[in-house]
């Protein structure tokens, strides 16, 4: 069974025009995204801008989206008169079911919102889904996303936020430097629905790496919206920036169209709407990120209140449902979880250019990997438990693998040791299907600390009965090279981070294959050195058998193939 939220979350948005805009390109549609009903009775949506983008009048763009600071509010004359807006939801759940087999809980019953398809037996599903005529009330930007997404995607390392098919083929719609902080509130005047139900939505401020995130959306938006619609995805916080976390970043796994639709966060009482999802795939230069952005929802109600109540406004006298983002925001208590002791033993190691992670394994020691350290004696090690909260101690390189060894690893002795030091402890058995996940320095870098990303331990690969590389789902990108893979349950620590996989032949990165050396092939050198300072165990990591250095390789072993009779 399909656990989807049903008639109070999701819905996709359609928006199209009979003519051409007049900024001379046909707006040829319709477009269509994810959108939150935030309330049946008024209807009210909340939806991303960017589809809006098409049908904006030429002298709009000219003087409003052209001058900084940007304008505060775009109304509905500032668009194409004839743009007809439609918004297709699901009037009822198709389906019940008892919920229980997500978290244990009865979801159900814990929220108005979810409800359940199965797949195989959607007898007349088509039916459940109602269509409705919209009208846009105003467009609204958030600049507090905006400032941030500014400082931590910067030009330089090439961020983009679309297939380069989709903006040969959108064209204008997907300018996302111009319309990705953009949001548009819309009214459904005829829903008249008897739900009373509204959406719960929590600050983002009580967020932290590696909490569990629900996100919901319809991917490829109003294409097949009753196979589509309200596709609800798992993950977690990887990473947040800015003032009360108003960017957001997770694993949580969505597709083309799903911008728009809503990122919730789960307590007591149910599911509590928390962000929007601003761009579902993106790139760092030629490297799939394969992570989702979101927007902290509470900004994005919070720009839109000081719209209807800042000084001068005649906006309230207007709009009859100003309740609707006026009343304050519930709060969800924050609790710190395992994953916010494990941060603590990540670090960021830099030599040079260069930078990686690393993991302190005791007072003074840290393994990183060969390729971090790049063959140089001393580096830098940065304690990062927050871009505000740091420090930096030199360190000296005792021990790196050759450069033929098929373990890339590196042991960097610090010369004072850190007092406040949470010391790892070391897994001794791995369990295929496991749930894992990755600290690291990835994607960012140094500027929002360490990332958190979450999968499952996918294999265990042993030669002799014994575990010599570790491979999970967790993404990891460039700079993750170094950082830790522990067990989310327990929080040992498995393994070292030492690579993901890239497709030779095409330049394709593959963030969710990715390799770790197991912390079993480490750890006699490490006790070793620990007592007697001497370096001969880590020696032994450049004198592995051929079948190791094969599966480091990628290389099958060499078996006699029967010859074929044809």
């Amino acid at each position: 069974m399909l656990l989807l939220p049903g008639e109070r979350a999701g819905c996709v948005i359609s928006a199209s025009s009979a003519r051409e805009t007049s900024v001379g390109t046909p707006a040829r549609g319709p477009w269509s995204c994810s959108g939150i009903i935030l309330s049946q009775s008024p209807g009210i949506v909340l939806c991303h801008g960017a589809i809006f983008s098409p049908f904006l009048l030429e002298e709009v763009i000219a003087a409003e989206l052209g001058n900084w600071p940007p304008c505060r509010v775009l109304l509905p004359n500032s668009f194409s008169p004839d743009i007809q807006i439609q918004v297709l939801w699901a009037a009822e759940s198709r389906s019940k079911g008892d919920g229980k087999d997500l978290l244990g809980k009865d979801l159900g019953a814990c929220s108005p919102a979810l409800g359940f398809n199965p797949l195989s037996n959607q007898k007349g599903s088509p039916s459940t889904l109602r269509q409705h005529k919209a009208e846009l009330l105003m467009m609204v930007p958030c600049p507090e996303f905006q400032n941030t997404f500014s400082k931590v995607f910067s030009r330089a390392e090439q961020w983009h936020f679309y297939r380069s098919e989709d903006e040969q083929e959108h064209g204008a719609l997907l300018d996302d430097l111009c319309y990705l902080h953009w949001f548009a509130l819309l009214e459904i005047p005829d829903l008249n629905s008897s739900g009373t139900a509204q959406v719960s939505c929590v600050p983002a401020m009580s967020l932290r790496k590696g909490d569990t995130l629900f996100a919901c959306g319809s991917p490829f938006g109003s294409f097949c919206p009753d196979i589509f619609m309200n596709t609800l995805s798992k993950g977690i916080v990887n990473n947040t920036a800015g003032e009360g976390n108003v960017l957001i970043l997770t694993d949580a796994r969505c597709l083309p169209g799903t911008e728009g639709g809503g990122v919730f966060v789960i307590s007591e009482d149910g599911f509590n709407l928390v962000g929007i999802i601003v761009a579902p795939l993106c790139w760092k230069a030629s490297e799939w990120v394969g992570l989702t952005l979101v927007c902290s929802v509470g900004h994005i109600l919070e720009n839109v209140r000081s719209v209807l109540l800042g000084p001068g406004s005649s906006m309230k006298t207007w709009w009859p449902h100003m309740h609707l983002v006026a009343k304050p925001l519930r709060k969800v208590t924050a609790s710190p979880g395992l994953t916010q002791r494990l941060l603590s033993a990540v670090v960021l190691v830099e030599c040079g250019q260069v930078w990686g992670s690393g993991v302190l394994v005791s007072s003074r020691l840290v393994w990183t990997c060969r390729h971090v350290v790049n063959e140089a004696s001393g580096v830098c090690v940065r304690v990062q438990r927050s871009p505000e909260k740091g420090c930096v101690v030199k360190g000296k390189v005792v021990f790196a693998t050759k450069d033929d060894s098929p373990y890339d690893i590196a042991v960097v002795e610090l010369e004072e040791s850190l007092l406040c030091f949470a010391k790892p402890v070391l897994a001794s058995k791995f369990c295929a299907g496991e749930e894992m996940c990755v600290v690291g320095f990835g994607v960012f870098g140094k500027s929002c600390g360490a990332s958190v990303t979450s999968g499952i331990l996918s294999a265990v690969i042993a030669v002799d009965d014994k575990p010599v590389m570790l491979q999970t789902t967790c993404a990891v990108h460039g700079g993750s090279s170094g950082g830790g893979l522990f067990s989310t349950h327990s929080g040992k620590l498995l393994g070292i981070v030492v690579s993901n996989t890239k497709d030779n032949s095409v330049g394709a990165t593959y963030p969710h294959l990715n390799y770790s050396i197991p912390i079993t092939v480490l750890q006699p050198a490490v006790l070793e050195y620990s007592r007697t300072g001497d370096l001969h165990g880590f020696q032994e990591l450049n004198r592995v058998n051929n079948r190791i250095r094969q599966v480091w390789r990628l290389q099958r072993k060499i078996t006699e193939v029967p010859h074929s009779k044809l």
